[in-house]
């Protein structure tokens, strides 16, 4: 793991402490569903973008049983078209095809061809959703409904991070083959070079996953999965205040979970399916005061972070400054010898 984030993690300790967080969080092992650390994770939440984690779920199944292909294609619509960004903006007509598209909803996390693929792989449109909504069922997501294929704002749209957690595990265990679309940093389309949300798969050490989600009523929110030794982990974080915050929680979670795996958790039996539903779980709420963005309108925190990073990062240029004018101790060193040996002839 880089240096830099290792340090964030270690700062981020205090996560673990007593002190209770109040946002959803659970960290669970993939391959056995065993619950390593979890907080509030039957509360119901918006999940943003991880709705697509759903959509691709759908195109995976379609792959699988042969009634599409990565070449097949789909074409924009004018309902694609108003989706307002993220989006690959393709005007009405044109088309993309399922390699290209899975690429674009993964990683660009764009709303227009999640609306693409709704449209392109369904009858109709609400004909996904109900698609969505029935997988849902199937798979054991008792508190989750989706309105919509891509995650944008709807009261209706919710989950909680116990669902997520069984929808991710299904879709990394029923299509391996697949898996590479949510470790790709990056793609092209035409000229344009298009890049992930999830900064972990920059920072991260054996990051390969998942998917990152933000509206203003959701806050910042990540399906986050690590692999170390064979062995792959999942992080799931809801409602962080911001990118950064959401990086750096869901990096803390996953390496506690590496770190403190061994004799510890040999006798622990807790899965995301046998845990107990909390009865006191709440429905979902809106953040959007605790966001520390200008598109939530909190321009007071925003300018308030912005500020301080730029202290930070004057401090840290000022420091570098004085350590190139100070000489090195061998430098000094030769200097002073030269000055002795002048004197002494």
């Amino acid at each position: 793991m880089p240096f830099r984030l290792s340090i964030l993690c270690l700062i981020a300790g205090f996560l673990f402490s007593g002190a209770a967080n109040a946002r959803p969080t659970l960290l669970f092992e993939a391959d056995t569903g065993k619950v390593l650390y979890s907080e509030n994770i039957d509360d119901q939440w918006h999940p943003a973008s991880l709705t697509k984690i759903m959509t691709a779920y759908l195109v995976f199944q379609d792959l699988k049983a042969g009634k599409i292909t990565l070449d097949s294609t789909i074409p924009s619509t004018a309902l694609a078209r108003k989706e307002p960004p993220s989006k690959v903006g393709l005007p009405e007509g044109a088309k993309l095809k399922i390699d290209t598209a899975l690429k674009a909803l993964i990683i660009k996390s764009a709303n227009d061809v999640a609306v693409m693929l709704a449209q392109g792989l369904s009858p109709t449109f609400d004909h996904f959703i109900a698609r969505m909504n029935n997988t849902a069922k199937k798979l054991g997501m008792t508190r989750t409904h989706f309105a919509n294929p891509n995650g944008l704002p709807d009261k209706r749209q919710v989950t909680t991070a116990r669902d997520l957690a069984k929808l991710s595990r299904a879709i990394t265990k029923e299509f391996p083959e697949h898996a590479h679309y949510f470790s790709m940093p990056a793609f092209r389309l035409g000229k344009r070079r298009l890049g992930t949300h999830n900064g972990l798969l920059k920072t991260f050490a054996g990051a390969d996953g998942l998917k990152t989600g933000f509206i203003c009523d959701s806050g910042f929110n990540v399906v986050a999965s690590a692999t170390r030794e064979g062995r792959k982990l999942m992080a799931i974080v809801l409602g962080e205040p911001s990118g950064a915050d959401r990086t750096i929680r869901a990096a803390s979670l996953l390496e506690h979970g590496f770190q403190q795996w061994g004799w510890k958790q040999l006798f622990n039996t807790d899965t995301i399916d046998n845990v107990p539903l909390d009865k006191r779980a709440r429905n979902a709420r809106s953040i959007r005061h605790t966001v520390t963005s200008w598109a939530c309108g909190n321009r007071k925190s925003a300018k308030r972070i912005r500020a301080a990073k730029l202290r930070a990062k004057r401090r840290k240029q000022k420091k570098n400054r004085k350590a190139a004018k100070k000489p090195s101790v061998k430098k000094k060193a030769a200097s002073q010898e030269k000055i002795r040996g002048t004197v002494k002839n």
